[in-house]
């Protein structure tokens, strides 16, 4: 501002002189018409100069929008990139994969080989590429009391917002480039959730054996409930010990309550054995332990993350020390009940809403418009049941089930492929993204606290509450059901135990904490350790417990007589037998085209709403079923007579 007044007396002096010069003389006269010309000449003056002054606060405003859309072009290309990283890790992935198939080897399986590939993306992200510094970045220091979302900077007037990213520690200060070039491959945990889970878990129950499922059902929902709660207060409760020996010894630098040992035990208690269960597809493993393995881990997930969600939901009243409270355990328990229940109920509610639309429509006449409808009801029961409060991988699991059990049956053939192919697709490419990011993490995530101890004491932990999940439930289980489960059965599960993407994606979702940070990085290395060794060695350990392989379930049942596939449902859970008469009579002409008509099954006083809700597929079903049966029965009286006759 000095030189901008010094600027403008110097003219206005040299204007004054010269005027009176061309002018001349020094009388009144000269001086009464020398002000108002120097008045004029002065205003100009000063007018030229705020014009000067505006022109320069224009080219500086056009300045910086130059420099921030150069800004937004490089960051634009930057995240380009990162995402060409992970499209070339999964198509690296995808080729190594069929080599791996074309040669029979089964060692590793695609997800451990994924990770390996991020594994070494990330070493030569965090360690062999440097970011140049860029001198219009300004690294200004002001102490404040607290670290707000978002803040508000006044800079010579303007107000500019900026967003926390994350905290720095003091000796990376001078590498903030490269610091932002390994947040921005480090996605939001709101992706994984939103976008990476839903069509696994939906696959999961879309693509369910129910059949095996429904035989088996107590002894999956048994291993899945009982099993994960026993293993997360196992797991728990050995780690408060690692806790309180770190203590002890000096190596904890931040608060470990037993809430926080409670959530790492219900984090890593979710088992995700899909690399066993790829290969007991290969291999055509016995269908009852597949059934058994499956059934347990896809309601095992959704276990496991409403029970995270009732821990972190626990809070003594009055007080913030984590202190043992009943009133808020009972809380807890009942948050655990309402989440599950609604989200279960949720998801079946839009898969019965599906069903229906599906059915009393003619969308099948369009099989686009049909996938496509079938496509966001699904993804839309996730973000529903998160936006309600509840948990999205219960209420999509349950939507899957649904699906596939009515809706499927009211689809075209078209759609029924197109389904099952999308959303295998689906659940392909997001396993091996969240496994390919895993290892890219280890390297890129700037955050990680390893301690030996702890890591030694969550190994330990896992196998101790795996054996007390597997080994005594499997004893009761055994004392009710007539077809046992093995010994070698056990020791499989015992072994299949992995953990994946669940644990993974419940350990980033928080990472603000000291104890969250460790929960976190001893989540990887348990899933690197798992994936790697146990998923390699499942050919070996099925070969060494005698389990039998090449079983093909469809085949096996053809080849069972009638009156024993009677026993066998039979001997199915009770609770099986109840649901499957109920489904059968009422639900399934409700919801689709197949099963006896309502007005077969509803009383007579039903008669009007029964006409209305039977579709006449059901009618020709019917009636194509009741000739069959008649042209059966016919067969079989003259086979009868022609052996007789013989």
């Amino acid at each position: 501002m000095g030189w901008g007044a010094g600027g403008i007396m110097a003219p206005r002096g040299w204007l004054r002189s010269t005027l009176r010069w061309s002018i001349g003389g020094n009388g009144p006269r000269a001086h009464r018409l020398s002000r108002p010309l120097w008045l004029l000449l002065a205003l100009g003056v000063f007018g030229w100069a705020r014009a000067s002054d505006g022109a320069g606060g224009a080219v500086r405003a056009m300045d910086e929008e130059i420099v921030s859309e150069k800004q937004a072009e490089e960051s634009h290309r930057q995240d380009s990139a990162n995402l060409l990283i992970f499209i070339l890790l999964l198509t690296l992935t995808i080729l190594t994969i069929w080599l791996f198939k074309h040669r029979r080897a089964r060692f590793l399986h695609e997800t451990g080989l994924a990770m390996i590939y991020g594994l070494l993306v990330g070493l030569v992200l965090r360690y062999g590429i440097h970011v140049p510094s860029d001198i219009n970045n300004v690294t200004l220091s002001c102490e404040v009391q607290s670290s707000p979302t978002t803040l508000l900077v006044n800079v010579s007037g303007k107000f500019y917002e900026y967003t926390l990213k994350g905290e720095i520690s003091p000796h990376e200060l001078n590498n903030i480039q490269d610091n932002d070039m390994l947040r921005k491959v480090t996605f939001d945990p709101e992706v994984f959730f939103n976008i990476l889970l839903p069509p696994i878990i939906f696959y999961a129950g879309y693509s369910l054996k129910r059949r095996h499922f429904f035989r088996n059902l107590g002894s999956i929902l048994a291993y899945a409930f009982l099993g994960t709660a026993i293993s997360c207060f196992v797991i728990g409760s050995i780690m408060y010990g690692c806790v309180a020996l770190m203590k002890v010894t000096g190596q904890l630098a931040g608060d470990f309550y037993f809430t926080d040992c409670l959530l790492f035990g219900a984090i890593v208690s979710a088992t995700d054995p899909v690399t066993v269960l790829a290969i007991f597809h290969e291999l055509q493993v016995d269908v009852e332990l597949y059934a058994l393995l499956f059934g347990e881990s896809v309601l095992n997930d959704a276990v496991a993350i409403v029970l995270s969600s009732s821990i972190v939901a626990y809070q003594p009243a009055g007080d913030n020390s984590h202190t043992f409270d009943v009133t808020a355990m009972f809380k807890s328990i009942g948050i655990f009940l309402g989440i599950f229940s609604g989200s279960f109920a949720m998801g079946a509610a839009t898969g019965v809403v599906t069903a229906l639309v599906t059915k009393f429509t003619k969308l099948r006449e369009f099989q686009l418009l049909e996938t496509g409808l079938f496509f966001l009801m699904s993804w839309s029961t996730f973000l529903l049941a998160e936006a309600w409060g509840f948990t999205g991988v219960v209420a999509v699991l349950f939507c899957g089930i649904t699906q596939a059990h009515y809706t499927y049956n009211n689809l075209s053939t078209e759609s029924q492929h197109r389904t099952k192919q999308l959303f295998e697709l689906l659940n392909f490419l997001a396993e091996n993204f969240i496994f390919s990011y895993m290892g890219l993490t280890l390297f890129t995530f700037q955050n990680h606290v390893f301690n030996p101890t702890f890591v030694v004491g969550a190994f330990i932990a896992i196998f101790l509450g795996r054996a007390a999940n597997i080994y005594p439930l499997s004893l009761l289980l055994n004392l009710g059901r007539r077809s046992k489960i093995g010994s070698n059965f056990q020791h499989m599960m015992m072994f299949a135990g992995l953990r994946g993407a669940m644990a993974f994606a419940l350990a980033i979702r928080d990472t603000a904490t000291y104890a969250r940070q460790m929960m976190f990085s001893t989540t990887l290395l348990i899933v690197f350790f798992t994936v790697w060794v146990f998923g390699g060695g499942t050919t070996a350990m099925l070969s060494c417990l005698h389990i039998r392989v090449g079983v093909d379930s469809d085949q096996e049942h053809l080849g069972i007589p009638e009156n024993e596939r009677r026993t066998t449902k039979a001997e199915s859970a009770w609770l099986f037998r109840m649901w499957y008469n109920f489904d059968h009579n009422y639900l399934k002409p409700l919801l689709t085209h197949s099963g006896p008509p309502l007005t077969t099954t509803l009383p007579a006083c039903c008669g009007p709403i029964a006409r209305c809700l039977t579709s006449p597929q059901a009618y020709e079903t019917k009636i194509v079923e009741d000739a069959s049966s008649q042209l059966s029965q016919r067969t079989g009286i003259y086979s009868s007579g022609h052996l007789i006759s013989i």
